[in-house]
């Protein structure tokens, strides 16, 4: 269903608020202050004793047009722990990549992650470029020497220092070569139970991003047949990439009293190289592959099969530094109100992760008035 105008307005002042980049302050440094290096890629979830967690990636250079070997890529995967509601952040679990291999597949570089309670535990899922799989029959000479093929891994653990010892298993991945990689996985806890996983894709030539989701009932541990493509890539700035990477439900305050509405947050770009613009023509942030901005959309009463862009035309969320990055947004719903995390590009084009936090009362402020 579609909203009106109004409706509409209200959901884009909510999700820039959220997503306050002049507001925001960095909550984990990228391991250098240049191109190439980044933390993010992952999500925050709360304890019912206040403690947030959160998880994300190292990423420093490495170029797959040269082979994975030639750069560190995706280093570390890290879980950070704040007993202060997101003013600090301290280091509890890391993985190499190494601990994340999977038999005789070896990780070449780690990608995007999320955390998720269940019952008696939390489980962790997480993505990389493995070694061993290779491309499908008819499709080989596509495959660049010394890459690999993303999959994406779940962990389960009774407690998140106990996930450093947990063995990673395989739960998605794909043969067909429109949908050949599968990475960044997003957790979302849907009305009645079930959790909806999105999770990027890749074609065999990586000529675009797009999103995809699977859904696991409540009380299983097997998700269904993915859809992969419940939300396609756009027309306009987001015409090459579209990536899912958090679902937050709207507060049902004012006029949002009588619709559920939810909110998907997407990465998006025109190319997957920067483009050469012309010199006298509107400048202006056009994204690419691994300096997206930001698109919102959203659907109602939890029908993932209807999603409309508040984003048609222009992205909404984008730095006012370096490339204009602004991706990998995550938002975690606590009593106090949303705390928002995102990757945030610098003046001197690092990643650092982004933190913003709004209260209910100002949340609940923009949707009403």
């Amino acid at each position: 269903m579609r909203l009106d105008g109004l409706h509409e307005t209200k959901l884009t002042r909510f999700a820039q608020a959220l997503v306050d980049q002049q507001a925001a302050r960095i909550a984990v440094p990228a391991q250098a202050a240049a191109a190439g290096y980044w933390f993010g890629g992952g999500s925050m979830i709360a304890k019912d004793d206040g403690r947030l967690y959160l998880v994300g990636r190292y990423r420093n250079p490495g170029d797959s047009r040269t082979g994975l070997e030639a750069g560190q890529r995706g280093l570390e995967l890290a879980i950070f722990c704040s007993a202060d509601g997101g003013t600090t952040f301290d280091k509890v679990v890391s993985f190499g990549k190494a601990d994340l291999d999977v038999g005789p597949r070896r990780v070449l570089s780690i990608e995007g992650s999320a955390l998720h309670w269940i019952d008696g535990g939390v489980e962790l899922f997480v993505s990389s470029e493995k070694t061993g799989i290779g491309y499908p029959a008819g499709w080989e000479s596509y495959h660049k020497p010394e890459t690999g093929v993303w999959t994406i891994e779940r962990l389960q653990a009774e407690g998140i220092e106990a996930l450093q010892e947990a063995a990673p298993e395989t739960i998605i991945e794909s043969a067909d070569p429109r949908f050949l990689h599968v990475k960044d996985p997003v957790a979302y806890d849907a009305q009645h139970g079930e959790l909806v996983l999105l999770f990027c894709t890749h074609p065999y030539c990586w000529s675009s991003s797009n999103t995809a989701l699977t859904v696991r009932a409540r009380g299983l541990q097997k998700f269904d047949t993915p859809c992969f493509d419940f939300f396609p890539r756009g027309f306009s700035w987001d015409v090459a990439m579209t990536r899912g990477t958090a679902v937050i439900d709207v507060p049902p305050v004012g006029i949002f009293r009588d619709v559920r509405v939810s909110l998907l947050f997407y990465d998006g770009g025109e190319s997957l190289r920067n483009l050469d613009e012309h010199t006298r023509a509107v400048r202006r942030p056009r994204g690419y592959s691994c300096e997206e901005i930001g698109g919102v959309a959203y659907f109602t009463n939890g029908d993932f099969a209807e999603v409309h862009r508040l984003s048609e035309n222009l992205p909404l969320l984008v730095s006012p530094w370096g490339t204009g990055c602004s991706r990998y947004v995550d938002v975690l719903r606590t009593a106090e109100g949303f705390i928002a995390t995102w990757q945030q590009s610098q003046s001197d084009w690092s990643q650092p992760l982004a933190i913003n936090f709004l209260s209910n009362e100002a949340a609940e402020n923009i949707l009403t008035t």
